[in-house]
C-alpha cells in the first residue's frame, strides 16, 4: 500500500477543547503532498468566547470567524476533503480530542477516524532537544512556517512523517507506525465532559 494520509491540524478559540475556530488539511498520496486547504471556524455555540491567550497564539479574533462556517456546515467539507484516509496529526490526542468535542456540542456524529501521531513518530525516530513541530520539521528538512496557522501546521507535519517513513523505509501508515513502534489508533466517540488538552 502506498503512503497515504491527510495530515490536520486545528486551532481553537479557547481552553475548551470544542472550540474549533480553524483548521488545516493536507492530502498526500504514496509519499507526496497533492492537496491542502484549510478554513475558520465559527465555534459551537458556549464555546465561542476568545481567550487573548488563544488568539495571542495563532492570531484569530473573533471578529475573524463572523460569517465563517459553523462546525456542522465545515464537517461536511472535511470529510469530503479526509475521505476514507487515516488522519495524522502532530499532538494527535488534542486535534482528535477536538473533532470529538466539537461534535459533542452540536450533536454531529463523529467520523470513526484511524489516526498516527507525528509526535510520537518524531519522539522514536529523531533524536532531538525538543519534538514541538518546528524544531521536527526542520529536522525533516521543512524550516520556516508560519507555525499556528492551521494549514502550515498540516503541511509541516505532513513533510514529518514523508520523512520519517523514507528514513524508516516504511511503505504506508501502518509500517511507519510498526518502524517507529508507536500505534495507529481509532476514533471512539463515547459522549462525556469536556476535558482540556493542550497543543503542542
Amino acid at each position: 500500500m502506498p503512503l497515504d494520509f491527510t495530515a490536520i491540524d486545528f486551532e481553537t478559540a479557547n481552553s475548551s477543547n470544542a472550540s474549533a475556530c480553524a483548521v488545516g488539511l493536507v492530502r498526500v498520496r504514496d509519499g507526496e503532498v497533492v492537496a491542502k486547504t484549510g478554513w475558520l471556524i465559527h465555534p459551537p455555540a458556549g464555546h465561542d468566547r476568545f481567550f487573548e491567550l488563544n488568539t495571542r497564539i495563532h492570531g484569530i479574533r473573533a471578529e475573524d470567524v463572523v460569517g465563517a462556517m459553523s462546525w456542522s456546515e465545515q464537517l461536511v467539507e472535511l470529510a469530503a476533503f479526509a475521505g476514507d484516509d487515516v488522519l495524522v496529526a502532530h499532538n494527535a490526542g488534542f486535534d482528535m480530542a477536538v473533532l470529538k468535542r466539537a461534535c459533542e456540542a452540536t450533536g454531529d456524529d463523529c467520523p470513526p477516524y484511524r489516526y498516527a501521531c507525528s509526535l510520537q513518530v518524531a519522539r522514536s525516530v529523531y533524536q532531538l532537544a525538543s519534538y514541538r513541530l518546528p524544531f521536527v520539521a526542520a529536522e525533516a528538512g521543512f524550516p520556516d512556517f508560519p507555525h499556528h496557522n492551521a494549514t502550515a501546521d498540516a503541511l509541516a507535519c505532513a513533510h514529518v512523517m514523508i520523512d520519517a517513513a523514507r528514513r524508516v523505509g516504511a511503505d504506508d501508515i501502518d509500517s511507519l507506525a510498526a518502524g517507529a513502534s508507536v500505534r495507529v489508533s481509532q476514533i471512539r466517540f463515547a459522549p462525556a465532559p469536556d476535558t482540556t488538552v493542550f497543543a503542542a
